[in-house]
């Protein structure tokens, strides 16, 4: 997390789950809630949150907290990701793989709300093992920061970028 000031960017938030735990007790259940939300500025910016108190409002406004302290920087190249990369986290692999402009953002679920308030446009996208909600937008998020533009490979290899980009 390199400097990002959330104060400086036109954050949009996005709900991608709310769960519900109960817990019996003498008098009947308790109920608490789990939510998490994805925050983003559609331009390179995103993070994600998690949330939990004993009402939905309360878990909900929790997780935008916790996401606007954990945004991170995406590599972006024009509309789509540079590269084709896998995610991983927990038992949830997200595979990301770049598309030609016009086919859109296919994807569901968490990984659809990252990409879409990251700036993504047009990304094909599978999800690979578990389904979990909060393992795969952790996934996804971990996949987009292991991407790398032609200029950082570049430079980390000491050599042009159009060498890297002719090879």
């Amino acid at each position: 997390m390199t400097n990002i000031k959330v104060s400086e960017l036109d954050l949009k938030d996005k709900l991608v789950y709310v769960g519900r735990t109960a817990k019996v007790v003498k008098g009947g259940r308790r109920f608490n809630f789990s939510a998490i939300v994805v925050v983003g500025d559609g331009n390179g910016h995103v993070g994600y949150g998690l949330g939990k108190a004993s009402e939905v409002v309360d878990a909900v406004s929790k997780a935008t907290e916790s996401a606007k302290k954990n945004i991170v920087k995406v590599r972006l190249s024009k509309h789509t990701i540079p590269h084709q990369v896998f995610g991983r986290y927990g038992a949830a692999k997200i595979l990301l793989k770049p598309a030609t402009p016009g086919t859109g953002v296919i994807a569901s679920g968490g990984v659809r709300a990252i990409l879409e308030l990251a700036g993504v446009k047009d990304v094909l996208t599978k999800s690979l093992g578990s389904s979990n909600p909060h393992n795969t937008v952790k996934a996804t998020v971990q996949g987009l920061q292991s991407l790398e533009d032609a200029v950082s490979v570049a430079e980390r290899r000491g050599i042009s970028v159009e060498r890297v980009v002719n090879a």
